[in-house]
């Protein structure tokens, strides 16, 4: 259950985090999931939920029509704590990758997630659709560092679709189960939440009580094999948002805090 009076707490409890394990300096978030889903948007809409104001870290295609991922290489995303003489980063990062397609040789493939969530995966590798990433290539890393390796695994769908590619599930199974064989803690987010029903449009906080919602997210748990206590429903800030909304951001920090416990569970048992 959200509670939207304990907006301050919550934005207190994830801005004062700070990993107790030394030889990690920060937790790392693989988000993953279909084109479209919401990635690169979910990125800048926690930046702006935690730095006060809009912020467009993570380029975003606009286009609703979009079938092709506009992220086409590995990057990670770290959001500013401080200004000036006094800045530093928060203790946990973003990976955005390209988007999984339907069919053979498109989209980001499954192996190449399963190196990342490995840590083998070095900053700008573009990804091939084709061919995954070898030994031999650059960007392999052979030797991770414990903060290289994936310590949350992060599947974001878009509540608004009809329903998503058999190939593209069988992607994500693919890369679940190898997350579970590493033991990396999994949530999904749904998005585009305000798309599908009338009153989260109208009211976010009417988030929970829309039954369309409530069965979309059963069938993500069905369709994805993540359990619906690890569900979560965001709406993220988009081309048209011009100020902060404090209920969005609520919701928004809501998942990031059980990102963050869940990755910190991770790390103490590693």
């Amino acid at each position: 259950m959200i509670r939207w009076e304990n907006y301050e707490n919550l934005l207190k409890e994830v801005t004062e985090y700070k990993p107790e394990d030394d030889s990690v300096q920060h937790l790392r978030f693989l988000l993953y999931g279909p084109v479209g889903a919401g990635k690169s948007s979910f990125i800048n809409s926690v930046t702006s939920a935690l730095v006060g104001r809009m912020a467009i870290p993570a380029a975003v295609n606009t286009s609703e029509s979009a079938t092709k991922s506009f992220t086409v290489q590995y990057k990670t995303h770290r959001i500013k704590k401080g200004r000036g003489k006094d800045k530093t980063y928060y203790p946990f990062v973003f990976n955005d990758i390209m988007g999984l397609e339907g069919g053979d040789d498109v989209g980001v493939r499954a192996e190449d997630i399963k190196l990342a969530m490995r840590g083998h995966v070095k900053e700008g590798y573009k990804f091939n659709p084709v061919s995954s990433l070898s030994e031999t290539d650059p960007h392999y890393n052979p030797e991770p560092k414990a903060d290289e390796k994936v310590h949350v695994l992060v599947c974001l769908l878009n509540a608004n679709t009809s329903d998503i590619d058999a190939s593209v599930i069988e992607k994500m199974k693919e890369i679940r189960e190898a997350a579970r064989d590493l033991g990396i803690p999994q949530v999904a987010i749904g998005t585009h939440i305000d798309g599908m029903c009338d009153k989260i449009e109208e009211d976010v906080r009417n988030v929970y009580k829309s039954k369309g919602l409530k069965e979309k997210m059963v069938e993500f748990s069905s369709a994805v094999g993540v359990p619906l206590n690890c569900i979560m429903a965001v709406k993220n800030y988009c081309e048209g948002d011009m100020d902060k909304n404090t209920d969005m951001d609520t919701l928004i920090l809501t998942a990031l805090r059980h990102m963050i416990n869940f990755g910190d569970d991770f790390i103490e048992e590693m």
